[in-house]
């Protein structure tokens, strides 16, 4: 049986909410440029993803991995904090 690869699925945000178990909410953002006005447009994702040692705070900017699904609305997981939030909570 041959085993294909699929390239695995890699976003940057910042995250926006911890307060749940080992859950965070990640935000996305996509600028791109509007076919006939050039300007310029921000269209954002929110994922919810997987912080099994709870180390991420509001306002950390993180990499996200697509995975498997992990619940209802869960399917990334954290891979590692790029920048960490210069916010005390």
């Amino acid at each position: 049986m041959k085993e294909c690869s699929v390239p695995v699925k890699q976003e940057i945000g910042i995250v926006i909410s911890n307060k749940m178990e080992k859950t965070i909410v990640v935000k996305v953002e996509n600028r791109y440029p509007h076919p006939i006005y050039s300007k310029t447009l921000v269209k954002t994702k929110k994922y919810l993803a997987h912080d099994e040692l709870e180390e991420c705070n509001i306002g950390d900017q993180v990499l996200i991995q697509e995975c498997r699904p992990l619940s209802k609305r869960k399917r990334s997981k954290l891979v590692k904090i790029l920048t960490k939030s210069s916010l005390i909570s």
